[in-house]
């Protein structure tokens, strides 16, 4: 039987204006990971294959888990937001907002912009994203075993939309409610990938841990 984990890194650098300064995890990512690596090592903790993206936020949520990945796909790596996010503005006039709320609102536009090709001049296509996404996952689920693939939450949608079919707008909302270090578990059953669990966080259930339940 294939199965696959997937992993959301730990909270990063929310407070970053850029790519750069964003992609690294903050003190409460590296415990949120530590925690997590703390419930697999106590439950199932083999894994034929660790794979994180090339991102630092991803290698250093594997490591924080206490999982030395076994390779490194660029493939994983997280759309590129911030490039998005200055193209919304320069040619839409829709500049990124300074609350979790309004972000709520304002994510779904952007990538319904992006899905619609109406970000010129971004780095990535929405269908190239797609592409990229979806010709991986399948690659992963031809594999025998357990994989363990550390990634991020736009990659995590568009498997979701990938293997439940969804829409663009459906896509996004389970984007902007996926968490910090949360996973989820995917099967490759008669020929098809079927998703197990979605955005568990089995690691933060102790009270005293709610405050590390994040999403950004």
């Amino acid at each position: 039987m294939t199965e696959i984990i997937l992993i959301r890194h730990g909270q990063a650098n929310s407070g970053a204006s850029d790519e750069a300064g964003y992609d690294r995890l903050s003190d409460l990512g590296h415990r949120q990971a530590a925690w997590l690596g703390e419930w697999l090592q106590s439950t199932d903790p083999h894994f034929d294959r660790v794979i994180t993206g090339t991102l630092t936020r991803q290698r250093q949520t594997a490591h924080s888990m206490g999982f030395a990945p076994t390779g490194e796909d660029a493939r994983l790596n997280e759309l590129t937001y911030f490039a998005l996010a200055q193209a919304m503005e320069a040619q839409h006039g829709v500049a990124a907002p300074d609350t979790a709320q309004e972000f709520s609102h304002y994510m779904p536009q952007v990538i319904a912009h992006w899905a619609e090709d109406r970000l010129a001049d971004v780095p990535e296509t929405f269908g190239s994203f797609h592409t990229r996404i979806t010709t991986m996952i399948d690659e992963i689920a031809s594999q025998h075993g357990r994989s363990m693939l550390v990634t991020s939450g736009g990659v995590i949608g568009m498997i979701m939309r990938h293997v439940l079919g969804l829409d663009t707008h459906s896509m996004t909302r389970m984007m902007l409610r996926t968490h910090n270090s949360s996973v989820h578990r995917l099967r490759h059953v008669h020929g098809q990938l079927v998703l197990d669990s979605f955005n568990a966080t089995p690691h933060l259930d102790a009270k005293d841990r709610a405050h590390a339940r994040t999403f950004i």
